[in-house]
């Protein structure tokens, strides 16, 4: 199962490896040239696939629980101010994607959509310490009344050029659910409550919609 937004771009590519696997064939003489040439047009395809996989996740709701937004490793967990929406202090949980990951983003908490906002900026390697403020972002906050607020902001990376927000504020919505998409490798940050219990160590692999990063008693 292919992401929606990789529908175009799954289409355009297969029409290019199509056309370009028959010129190789038509002009290339060499047999080991042609060979080569082909299944490097075959590999290419085979990574945009891989790309924009939507792969079905059985989310466990629960509203004590903040689930992973996306795929990937855990690079920070720190407590750090955050100035945007709370203007006080948090415990940030951040997950990078590689571009093997999958790159569907998934809300961390089911409830109501309260703050949803787009930024344009830089494009800083995701794991920048200045990414997360300066690159090109979108915050989203939703809320509940058992976990509270819980931000997350998905940002772009050096080869991350379009983020896809499908969060409007107001709107209610689950746990687990798609959220947006990141095109082409980033990461997510996750800013939750001070007495939120961290469930995830550093350098940790998390499932989107399926791993649980912190729980309130």
């Amino acid at each position: 199962m292919f992401h929606k937004e990789g529908h175009k771009i799954i289409f355009i590519t297969l029409v290019i490896i199509v056309t370009a696997i028959m010129i190789v064939d038509y002009f290339v003489q060499l047999a080991w040239l042609r060979t080569s040439l082909m299944l490097l047009c075959i590999v290419f395809l085979i990574l945009i696939l891989q790309f924009f996989r939507n792969p079905k996740r059985n989310t466990v709701s629960n509203d004590n629980h903040a689930l992973s937004p996306v795929d990937g490793k855990v690079v920070v967990i720190e407590e750090v101010m955050e100035n945007e929406v709370f203007k006080e202090k948090r415990i940030q949980v951040s997950v990078f994607m590689s571009p093997l990951n999958v790159h569907v983003t998934r809300y961390p908490i089911g409830g109501t959509i309260t703050y949803s906002k787009y930024h344009p900026g830089k494009f800083l390697v995701a794991w920048h310490p200045k990414s997360s403020e300066e690159n090109e972002r979108t915050t989203v906050v939703v809320e509940n009344n058992t976990f509270g607020k819980v931000l997350y902001r998905q940002i772009a990376g050096a080869m991350a050029r379009r983020i896809v927000n499908y969060a409007k504020q107001n709107n209610t919505t689950t746990q687990g659910a798609d959220s947006g998409f990141i095109k082409f490798g980033s990461r997510v940050d996750l800013f939750l409550p001070l007495d939120a219990e961290i469930k995830v160590k550093l350098n940790q692999k998390v499932k989107g919609g399926e791993s649980i990063i912190a729980e309130l008693s």
